[in-house]
């Protein structure tokens, strides 16, 4: 099977962050936007169709997701993609990763107390964090072009810290892209032992692949004190049905999850049109991960080239994962958010500066979109740079 990745659809006019309202994050509505982690191609025809035969029922009451049909293609998914081992007791759903991680940090720690985590970060997790009244305790990764060196001896310090109770790792790492290999992770769970961390893991891109470091889930190192939170939301652009879920195999925190999404945040009843798309995703869609992974490599050797050829000053490497070009901007000695301005008013293009994610000398751009647009946003990045 195939799917044309190279389709342009019109995404004005449906309430789309991205596209509906630019000038949340720009400042005006006249820009494309290369800004939210969400992708700009059709999801498959196997989850519209599976929408579809649901949609002939006129009923959408509370839903129940403890059952085999939600938990074993998620069990499959893992073993088919990796052979991973995932046990069906450990999944609960959730209705977004960042809800699980923001739950789990309530549960695991105390206001005042610290999450270590890799900076820069995804921005959504400064929220998680800070507005739970716990702080952050940041340590540095590097980017593809620095050789995404990791220093463990800070991350041991920073887990050392008596207010650390959390660690919190993404996998791949959002936003350099960076994918944890088996060595780092059992380095990391190491660590997190001897200074009695808890990982929590967020997965959320774990299908997007582009080098050869394969994707490794944490629940394959270890099972003690360790959770992960994942989503079919990011590969298959279905975040607005509102699915995600968790591997918690410890059996009480299991217990302490459900009653903070059940009885804290009435919050257990699933999406029922989530659901049925994320059941679709994993039972017939294999495929369309398998191209949309090779569409957005090219599109990362595609970014490549035309800096090298057009922006020599600007650095950029094609990530291990994820959609989300990591470009530094460090020679061109201006902040991120001045080119940010600059690619708005001269280029028409909305790429975010990388200080949103704690970098001030990088920038992030979405990917996952037909290389058309993508040509068009790599244009207005170089007028940008040029009016500097």
């Amino acid at each position: 099977m195939s799917f044309d990745f190279d389709q342009v659809i019109d995404r004005h006019n449906t309430y789309c962050t991205q596209w509906d309202y630019i000038a949340d994050r720009f400042g005006c509505d006249d820009v494309l936007p290369f800004s939210i982690s969400d992708s700009d191609f059709a999801v498959p025809p196997e989850i519209v169709e599976a929408l579809q035969n649901r949609l002939t029922h006129p009923l959408f009451g509370y839903t129940r997701w403890n059952h085999d049909d939600f938990k074993t293609p998620i069990v499959q998914w893992f073993e088919r993609r990796g052979g991973a081992r995932v046990i069906s007791d450990w999944i609960v759903y959730s209705p977004s990763v960042i809800f699980t991680v923001a739950a789990l940090i309530r549960i695991l720690s105390r206001p005042g107390d610290s999450v270590v985590t890799f900076t820069p970060l995804y921005d959504g997790f400064y929220g998680a964090i800070c507005a739970n009244d716990r702080e952050i305790a940041p340590v540095y990764i590097a980017s593809a072009n620095e050789g995404y060196s990791i220093d463990f001896d800070a991350l041991y310090m920073a887990c050392s810290d008596e207010r650390s109770k959390v660690l919190l790792l993404t996998n791949p790492h959002n936003p350099t892209g960076k994918v944890f290999t088996k060595e780092e992770l059992n380095t990391i769970v190491s660590i997190a032992k001897r200074t009695n961390t808890f990982i929590i893991s967020d997965d959320i891109h774990r299908d997007i692949i582009l080098g050869d470091i394969a994707y490794t889930p944490i629940t394959d190192i270890t099972t003690r004190n360790v959770a992960l939170a994942c989503s079919a939301s990011k590969t298959f652009n279905t975040a607005g049905l509102i699915c995600s879920y968790a591997f918690i195999p410890d059996t009480e925190l299991r217990s302490s999850f459900l009653y903070e999404l059940k009885n804290r945040n009435a919050l257990s009843s699933a999406s029922i049109l989530g659901m049925y798309a994320q059941m679709a995703a994993y039972t017939k869609c294999d495929y369309y991960v398998n191209e949309l992974s090779r569409y957005i490599y090219s599109n990362m050797s595609f970014i490549k080239t035309f800096i090298d050829q057009n922006i020599p000053r600007v650095s950029f490497e094609v990530p291990q994962g994820t959609y989300l070009a990591w470009i530094d901007i460090s020679n061109l000695n201006v902040r991120a958010q001045r080119l940010q301005i600059a690619c708005v008013e001269q280029g028409k293009v909305g790429i975010m500066s990388g200080a949103t994610y704690g970098e001030d000398h990088f920038m992030r751009m979405c990917v996952a979109c037909p290389q058309v647009k993508l040509t068009y946003g790599l244009t207005g990045l170089l007028k940008g740079v040029q009016s500097l």
